[in-house]
């Protein structure tokens, strides 16, 4: 998904910068950037990519060459950036979460317009630039901004460095976050609230969907209200999000302590012990454990020195390795025992296949699975939670390709709760995975657990709902 951190302070903000960019880093993989900006030395500018290392060691050997009191961050799960733009806006720098589907329908009608792009990866067009350049169509910074919001479809949030503070601007429909902090002398925007407080800011609200805001080193000044549709992505809380980060108010590990209790109360299953695998699916098991009266233990456990992710080598079975490395099972707990595992959802099946037989050699008598969201039946179209190219890369469309010969046929009865195609195709993962028994959250526990009205929070994925890309304001 990709996630940025930018911060104004009347002294300088290197240091802040710097780790409150770090505090982002679960959300990408990629590439990374840091921009400042100096009224005397202007713009210094470096990127690097992190698919074989971290944050912290490309670019703390770095901070030296960096001056001023404001800048942005950027941990990248798309091209490389920041993107730095002289235009008759001025001279600014810009960092995005994006997810843009039609950037080459874009790109066509600006190079009608005779203009180009100059910053290429992989021999695609950099989704950052083709952003700047419809800001830079604009007669100003908020027209600019409202022209990205009207052309793109998926998503857009960015932060831009001016000579005059830092604009941020949420997604039209809210779909990733932005959270503004402050302390004195100094104000942040980032996309988890959770690299606020080891720097001594104080979350102070969400920019909401469609809002654009001007942040100096004194204040926030609103330069656009909030649209009044907003479309959350559930999977921050299910997936993305770091424990300690809260979005539109509602926390990451409240919600997944919450969802795994209703799940837990209802669930008449019976089981010796629950487990979460690491990370996300720790705070749901919690929940479960209290809600169905049976004890939380460490049946597994991450091995994070040297696997903190899963998901970073580019080839499908290298990353399929990692995810079963990172993770080491615990034979005296497992031994004997019906174990009730939860995790945060199944894309392929692939891991989760890997984990359960690796369960019952390891002793487990029973392996039941809890997922913390309904089946993922459609492709998200907003923003990249997971790397998959084509719907047909989900373990349910592949189940109903096979049932019905069509792998989207019925989708609807596929996604609708205990409907015979639903219970049927559950059955058919829980065969393929080798799984006890495998249940998925029902929608309206979700979204009872976040907190939120529906109408406000995305569940395409779960659903197909949401898919109006360019609704009125």
């Amino acid at each position: 998904m990709g996630g940025f951190f930018g911060t104004i302070s009347f002294k300088d903000c290197v240091n802040d910068l710097f780790y409150g960019t770090d505090y982002n880093s679960h959300l990408g993989t990629k590439r990374a950037g840091l921009v400042t900006f100096d009224s005397e030395k202007g713009f210094s500018r470096s990127i690097h990519s992190l698919e074989r290392d971290y944050f912290r060691s490309k670019f703390e050997d770095e901070l030296d060459q960096f001056h001023g009191c404001q800048g942005l961050g950027v941990i990248s799960d798309t091209d490389p950036q920041p993107i730095i733009v002289n235009s008759h806006l001025g001279r600014y720098a810009v960092v995005t979460v994006a997810k843009i589907n039609n950037v080459r329908e874009i790109a066509d009608r600006l190079l009608e317009k005779r203009m180009h792009f100059s910053e290429l990866s992989a021999n695609k067009i950099n989704q950052t630039e083709l952003v700047a350049l419809l800001i830079n169509m604009g007669t100003s910074f908020v027209d600019g901004i409202n022209k990205v919001f009207e052309q793109v479809e998926g998503s857009c949030s960015m932060l831009i460095l001016t000579e005059d503070g830092i604009i941020a601007a949420r997604d039209r429909y809210g779909r990733t976050p932005i959270v503004i902090g402050s302390k004195e002398g100094a104000f942040a925007a980032s996309s988890e609230s959770s690299s606020f407080p080891n720097l001594d800011f104080t979350r102070v609200r969400d920019v909401g969907p469609g809002e654009i805001v001007r942040l100096r080193a004194d204040g926030l000044e609103v330069l656009q209200p909030p649209f009044d549709k907003e479309q959350i992505c559930a999977f921050l809380w299910v997936y993305y999000g770091f424990p300690t980060s809260d979005y539109d108010g509602v926390n990451v590990e409240d919600m997944r302590e919450r969802n795994g209790f209703i799940m837990g109360r209802e669930d008449e299953t019976v089981a010796d012990c629950v487990c979460g695998v690491p990370d996300s699916g720790v705070g749901m098991a919690l929940g479960y454990a209290e809600g169905h009266g049976i004890p939380y233990k460490r049946a597994v456990l991450k091995y994070t020195p040297t696997w903190p992710r899963s998901f970073t080598p580019g080839n499908q079975s290298r990353r399929d390795l990692v995810a079963k490395m990172k993770l080491i099972p615990n034979r005296a707990i497992l031994f004997g025992k019906r174990v009730v595992f939860c995790d945060d959802s199944i894309v392929r099946g692939t891991q989760l296949h890997d984990n359960v037989r690796t369960f019952f050699e390891y002793g487990a008598r029973e392996v039941h699975a809890r997922i913390s969201c309904p089946p993922l039946v459609y492709g998200c179209p907003y923003i990249n939670f997971t790397s998959s190219k084509s719907d047909l890369e989900l373990i349910t469309r592949q189940v109903i390709q096979e049932f019905e010969g069509d792998p989207n046929k019925k989708l609807d009865k596929y996604s609708e709760t205990d409907s015979p195609e639903y219970c049927r195709m559950v059955d058919e993962i829980a065969r393929r995975l080798g799984i006890t028994t495998l249940k998925f959250n029902k929608m309206e526990n979700l979204i009872k657990a976040i907190g939120l009205p529906k109408s406000r929070v995305c569940t395409h994925c779960f659903d197909g709902s949401g898919t109006c890309v360019h609704c009125p304001k």
